[in-house]
């Protein structure tokens, strides 16, 4: 039986000890969004590690609509941050990578390019700042790979890796957070859907069958499947070859 005020008090414990075996006195580094899963992250690390000891980034695109959830949060914590503005950079290397291929990049790329920009902001400042970048992606996310490879997906450890959708808005109340941003419906920023609407399904119903195997819509079911099988290579480390001697 998942209670959220137990599982929250062992994740803190487990980030504190992960510090201290990786990285002792270092600075746990993140991505604010303004999100349910960044806005639990940075709370998990101030009560881990100490306000002291955490530092959010926000990197709007150009205009951030939504900037001003991300700087809700951060005021609420009372952590420090940089604003790393990613919108000149991404716009420069959009065109070079579209000019020498003679034409515009694909939509797909396109929607991947701002998050990895993004994660290389974010350990530029972690570099700077004596710092462990926190992965942010939640167990529902990895099971139907709705992350960016080497984006929104990086990181150097990960609170919520083992947590659904919705046991992470739980452990958001329990830390107090403000709850429209631990219930905010969680997009991708470019095409005005949320999550749900591009996979197809709630996360209600992927958390229960990730939890129980029970998903009563075959359709839905075989959707989640096909998915979680597509991107499992995402979850795991990169394989390299091993000579024989």
């Amino acid at each position: 039986m998942f209670n959220a005020m137990t599982v929250k008090d062992q994740c803190v414990q487990w980030i504190r000890d992960w510090f201290q075996e990786n990285g002792p006195g270092c600075n746990a580094v993140l991505g604010i969004s303004g999100g349910k899963d960044s806005s639990v992250c940075a709370a998990l690390c101030v009560e881990a590690l100490g306000v002291g000891r955490v530092i959010g980034v926000t990197m709007p695109n150009g205009v951030q609509p939504d900037i001003d959830d991300s700087l809700k949060l951060i005021k609420h914590l009372g952590i420090k941050h940089y604003n790393v503005n990613i919108g000149t950079t991404f716009q420069a290397l959009k065109a070079e990578v579209e000019a020498q291929l003679g034409g515009p990049v694909s939509a797909q790329t396109r929607i991947n390019m701002a998050p990895r920009l993004r994660m290389t902001a974010v350990y530029a400042v972690s570099q700077s700042n004596n710092g462990r970048v926190v992965n942010t992606c939640n167990l529902s996310e990895d099971w139907v790979g709705y992350s960016t490879r080497y984006g929104d997906a990086a990181g150097d450890f990960s609170p919520l890796g083992g947590l659904t959708v919705q046991e992470v808005v739980a452990i958001g109340k329990v830390l107090g957070l403000p709850v429209d941003l631990v219930e905010k419906a969680p997009s991708d920023g470019l095409t005005g859907l949320t999550d749900e609407d591009n996979l197809g399904f709630t996360y209600a119903v992927l958390d229960r069958y990730i939890r129980t195997g029970v998903c009563e819509d075959p359709a839905v079911r075989e959707r989640i499947d096909r998915k979680h099988v597509m991107n499992l290579f995402k979850l795991q480390p990169i394989p390299h070859f091993t000579p024989e001697f």
